[in-house]
């Protein structure tokens, strides 16, 4: 006598309590390390700003700049928005525009109609060939920029002979107008650049690099003194930061590709166009199919067993009955005068196998081609008909 021994069944795939206990370790270090950015965040926040933001003790803000002019009585008011700068501007106000080339084209236009006849001071920092044309007409940047960084001031605008040498090298300016003031010369053309209003009192200043601004920078030559000058003539400051998230303007909105220069957008596509030659050079090859010796080799026995099991392991009934009546309909189709291509097709093989039988027993049709059994009784019983049917089929 045979007695089976069943072992429990087992899963490969761990619990959740199993990749909670593995995971924990990670998870918490996570947390920790959020946790520690922000207290870092919220500590600094009022000490690290960004560059040129006169709240930024950092290297390269400028609040001791800020600082200065406070004591001499100037107030400093820092705007992040187009439309906050151009309601500042006045005849008592100094309007700072740090980066101007992040401005669009449109904002550029409406920030000089802003401030042209406002009869304040408009300082633009560094304003390139993308901003210098709308913000100052008459006014052109020079592609190359200075190779010295300090520089003599060689003209008579009072504030630049005060000061001195400074720090003023960077983008360089010409100007048609006739009234313009060009100081601080780097091979002829001017790193700082005051141009008067057509009207008023106002004018706009152009300062070729930042340096002048910078806490670290602050001390050095005469860039305090120039500084503060050129910031200190109105009793306002307001410091404009432009940012890409300034919205003002909804009409210059660009996508993320029309951001991206156009040599971006070819090189991807010849990346795209050298990984489908790559593939195609290492895919594999179609070719006859080569037989090749197993280093094992298994009884079929064994292999129906073992696929016997897995089928019970899973109570896969439906898929072990198809692959039983599949096999049988297979070995019946030419006992009974059945193509092959038609074996599994009830109109073909019923009628054809009718003609063989002596019409006991179960239905033709619904061992071949019926239902899925409902427990493993059932199915034990279908492989017996089955084989049944088959056995009266082959028989003389």
């Amino acid at each position: 006598m045979t007695t089976e021994v069943t072992s429990p069944a087992t899963s490969a795939s761990p619990t959740a309590r199993q990749m909670w206990t593995r995971s924990r370790g990670v998870a918490l270090a996570l947390v920790l390390l959020v946790v520690a950015a922000v207290a870092i965040a919220v500590v600094r926040s009022d000490a690290r700003h960004g560059r040129l933001d006169p709240r930024s003790a950092d290297p390269s803000g400028s609040r001791a700049v800020a600082e200065l002019l406070a004591d001499r009585g100037i107030d400093t008011r820092v705007v992040t928005t187009l439309d906050e700068a151009a309601d500042a501007a006045g005849p008592d106000t100094t309007l700072l525009v740090a980066v101007p080339d992040l401005l669009t084209p449109r904002q550029q236009t409406r920030l000089r109609a802003a401030t042209e006849d406002s009869g304040g001071r408009t300082v633009l920092v560094a304003s390139g060939v993308a901003s210098v044309e709308r913000l100052a007409p008459g006014v052109t940047a020079d592609p190359a920029n200075s190779l010295d960084s300090t520089l003599e001031p060689g003209c008579d605008l009072p504030a630049a002979r005060r000061a001195g040498d400074a720090d003023t090298g960077g983008t360089r300016y010409s100007s048609a107008h006739p009234d313009a003031v060009e100081c601080y010369h780097s091979h002829r053309l001017a790193t700082l650049l005051r141009v008067p209003a057509p009207s008023g009192t106002g004018d706009t200043v152009l300062i070729g690099a930042p340096d002048i601004l910078l806490n670290d920078r602050l001390d050095e030559h005469g860039n305090a003194s120039l500084a503060l000058q050129l910031l200190g003539s109105r009793p306002h400051l307001v410091w404009y930061l432009p940012t890409p998230a300034d919205a003002a303007d909804t009409e210059d909105e660009k996508s993320f590709f029309d951001l991206l220069p156009s040599g971006w957008l070819w090189g991807t596509l010849q990346l795209f166009v050298a990984a489908a030659l790559a593939a195609a050079w290492r895919a594999r090859r179609l070719g006859p199919l080569v037989p090749e010796k197993l280093p094992v080799a298994i009884r079929a026995s064994e292999t129906t067993e073992g696929r016997a099991r897995l089928y019970r392991k899973a109570d896969a009934r439906d898929r072990a009955a198809l692959a039983l009546r599949s096999a049988t309909r297979t070995r019946l189709a030419p006992l009974v005068g059945v193509p092959g291509t038609q074996a599994h097709t009830p109109e073909a093989l019923l009628p054809a196998l009718s003609a063989r039988l002596d019409g006991a027993g179960p239905s033709p049709h619904t061992l071949l081609f019926g239902p899925p059994p409902g427990d493993d009784a059932a199915l034990i019983r279908l492989a017996d008909q089955l084989d049944a049917l088959e056995r009266q089929v082959r028989r003389p």
